[in-house]
């Protein structure tokens, strides 16, 4: 069976990611985008981080340029806007494709594993699943939900303190 943790990804700098290396702990995979109307997500994204981290949540944002192109900037231009406007501290990538045909191979998992509202495509910006310990997506959130809402849905994932 596969699971997130049987695939890699580009991270930020340039270098190669396996997802393995998150074995144990929970993900929450986001696609990012710096100019939209949900980008202040990521605000509350990095709270979650900083609030889990220490009991085992890795957030994973994967910019994408493929909505209204709201990321169009290079590498280092989103990771100094993700540091220096949020302070952002969870591992970012390389920006990707979440539709069509040049889709990174983990989205087009995610995509089978929970439909959304359009069926397998990603709809917008700051879509975000959640991954258990084990690598099976657990749920599919939409870019209108926020990172708060879904706490309690983490706190059911991670071990208890």
């Amino acid at each position: 069976m596969v699971t997130a943790h049987d695939f890699s990804a580009v991270d930020i700098g340039g270098s190669e990611r396996h997802l393995s290396d998150y074995k144990g702990k929970v993900l929450l995979i986001v696609n990012t985008a710096s100019q939209c109307g949900f980008t202040p997500q990521y605000g509350p994204l990095q709270e979650l981080y900083d609030t889990y981290s220490s009991r085992g949540l890795v957030i994973l944002g994967f910019p994408c340029d493929q909505f209204g192109h709201q990321e169009p900037g290079t590498e280092e231009e989103i990771a100094e806007f993700c540091d220096s406007r949020f302070g952002v501290t969870f591992p970012m990538f390389s920006k990707i494709d979440v539709n069509g045909r040049n889709a990174h191979p983990l989205y087009r998992w995610l995509k089978s594993e929970k439909s959304g509202l359009i069926g397998g495509a990603i709809k917008w910006n700051f879509t975000k699943f959640l991954v258990d310990a084990e690598g099976n997506v657990v749920k599919r959130y939409g870019s209108t939900t926020t990172p708060d809402s879904i706490a309690a849905d983490i706190e059911q994932l991670l071990p208890v303190e």
